[in-house]
């Protein structure tokens, strides 16, 4: 897909998924009873991007070639138990899958580095950038939520979420150490999602590093509320919507997508 094709109803995502670009250095940290994927591409300016619950990094495929263009490094990582990452038996947290971010950072010595985060990715982001702030020169947080009460009451049949969920099924069989495991996974990642996080206003006030908030017009699961309210409660935080895009933007227009992200980074240069 051309960059400035849109996918709106995700069927090329469902039929095709997205390339990454050949892998250029990759390998494994071993951290908190999992091995935590992550691979590396270009020299620059480190950027970190998180993907959404249930992906995996290969749905940023749309954003890595724009983010090398712009002179990044561009540094991804599979949550634990999503993609080439293993996890062990406890349940899931974002507390525990940002420890894990920071694990990867301290294998790759980066001292600082920009995080984009997208779902579940995003309270990774923050969560991050709460409890490391030195680590963290901005964070750019799409279509999620810091507390239950940001989600909206989703369409279980929506078809954008069922061709969605297809890609991420048929992913996770190609590229997880348990193939045949998915339905436990994803059990085990909603169990997260329905009461977690569950930040505070004061610990929203506690972010002490510059925020992008950005929603879609569309989204399915998260509250134009919720946006607003966490643009008004964290200190550095402005807010962006996307128009015409739903949670799935990255996908649906890179062109657009990329467009904000490549604006917000170019006010961020993190200390190297």
């Amino acid at each position: 897909m051309k960059l400035e094709d849109h996918d709106d109803q995700l069927t090329k995502f469902e039929a095709e998924g997205v390339s990454l670009p050949p892998l250029e250095h990759h390998g494994h940290v071993e951290h908190e009873g999992a091995r935590i994927w992550y691979a590396t591409y270009g020299s620059g300016s480190p950027v970190i991007l998180l993907h959404g619950g249930l992906g995996h990094s290969g749905n940023w495929g749309y954003q890595i070639p724009a983010l090398l263009e712009a002179g990044h490094r561009v540094i991804l990582i599979d949550s634990r138990g999503h993609g080439r990452s293993t996890r062990d038996t406890r349940p899931y947290t974002y507390e525990l899958m940002a420890s894990d971010v920071l694990a990867v950072m301290d294998t790759l010595h980066l001292k600082q580095v920009s995080l984009v985060g997208w779902s579940d990715g995003a309270c990774i982001a923050l969560i991050v950038a709460a409890q490391a702030p030195t680590r963290v020169a901005g964070a750019f947080f799409f279509g999620c939520n810091m507390d239950p009460s940001g989600l909206k009451q989703i369409n279980q049949h929506n078809p954008l979420l069922s061709r969605c969920l297809s890609r991420h099924l048929q992913d996770y069989a190609q590229l997880s150490a348990t193939p045949d495991q998915f339905h436990e996974f994803a059990e085990a990642v909603g169990i997260m999602m329905k009461s977690q996080p569950n930040y505070s206003t004061h610990d929203l006030s506690q972010i002490g590093v510059p925020v992008l908030i950005v929603q879609a017009e569309h989204d399915e699961f998260i509250r134009d509320e919720h946006a607003q309210y966490l643009a008004q409660n964290i200190p550095d935080a402005k807010l962006l919507f996307l128009k015409e895009v739903s949670h799935f933007a990255p996908l649906q227009r890179p062109q657009q997508f990329n467009a904000a992200l490549l604006a917000f980074l170019s006010e961020r240069q993190p200390q190297r």
